[in-house]
């Protein structure tokens, strides 16, 4: 049994036929997925399509390159999605300096107001980080507030150490299938209990499909190849990773 921890059915690529999407990583042993909110919107739509689906929940929350499509009631909005009880954590929420369409500071500021809303209803963080470890770092410190998950991790072994020691979690899309040395040190740094797999679908297709559009299906593949990296079973990495995302995003009782 797999769960992938994030994707997101909620965008035109794989809405318009989630029905098969959610039956083929089924087939695919991909038991569970989380669909991933970016706006109100989105987020709204996340929530239906967890309504819809046994083995769909939620995530609901502000992208930092989102900003300019929120409006002034966010907060209230936000805090009434998340009384939904399929909603299973707030994200996903960051910082993204690599795209230049919305300011440092107010990503900041999204960020850290994110959450002090995530700890008020003690729910955990999906966070989004490109080229912001430092901002990152210090903004989680301010808030002391570590009950998160690193979601398509890209930086360096120092930093994925720095966070596992904080109490975070790392996880892993159909990036690790390319080649990357950084990615594979850091798989061959940090403990399996500490992973979980994501597509991150629509995007980041895995090899052997890459240029097709990503789904949950593929999470098989993600999961082989940090198997190999890590000198596991395919058998160990999905029992292990399932645990931890089960316990991660309260699954389980």
């Amino acid at each position: 049994m797999y769960i992938d921890t994030h994707c997101h059915l909620n965008f035109p690529e794989l809405y318009k036929n989630r029905k098969a999407v959610v039956e083929r990583a089924i087939a695919a042993g991909v038991e569970k997925i989380i669909t991933i909110g970016t706006d109100i919107e989105s987020s709204v739509k996340s929530v239906e399509i967890a309504d819809e689906f046994p083995e769909v929940f939620a995530a609901v929350g502000i992208h930092p390159t989102d900003l300019l499509h929120v409006g002034n009631n966010w907060q209230k909005e936000l805090l009434k999605l998340l009384q939904h009880p399929k909603v299973v954590a707030l994200g996903e929420i960051g910082l993204d300096y690599y795209w230049e369409t919305t300011k440092p500071d107010d990503q900041k500021h999204f960020f850290s107001e994110q959450i002090e809303i995530a700890k008020s209803v003690c729910l955990p963080i999906i966070i989004h980080n490109r080229r912001a470890d430092e901002d990152i770092k210090s903004i989680l410190i301010e808030h002391n507030y570590f009950n998160g998950v690193l979601h398509c991790y890209s930086s360096d072994d120092h930093f994925a150490r720095e966070m596992i020691e904080l109490g975070l979690h790392l996880s892993f899309t159909g990036n690790v299938t390319y080649v990357s040395k950084k990615l594979q040190q850091v798989l061959q740094t940090i403990p399996l209990e500490r992973i979980m797999l994501e597509t991150d679908a629509p995007f980041i297709t895995p090899v052997p499909n890459k240029g097709k559009t990503n789904e949950s299906a593929y999470i098989p593949f993600i999961a082989q190849k940090i198997a190999d990296i890590k000198e596991e079973s395919i058998e160990t990495v999905a029992k292990t990773t399932t645990q931890t995302a089960m316990q991660f995003f309260h699954l389980i009782s």
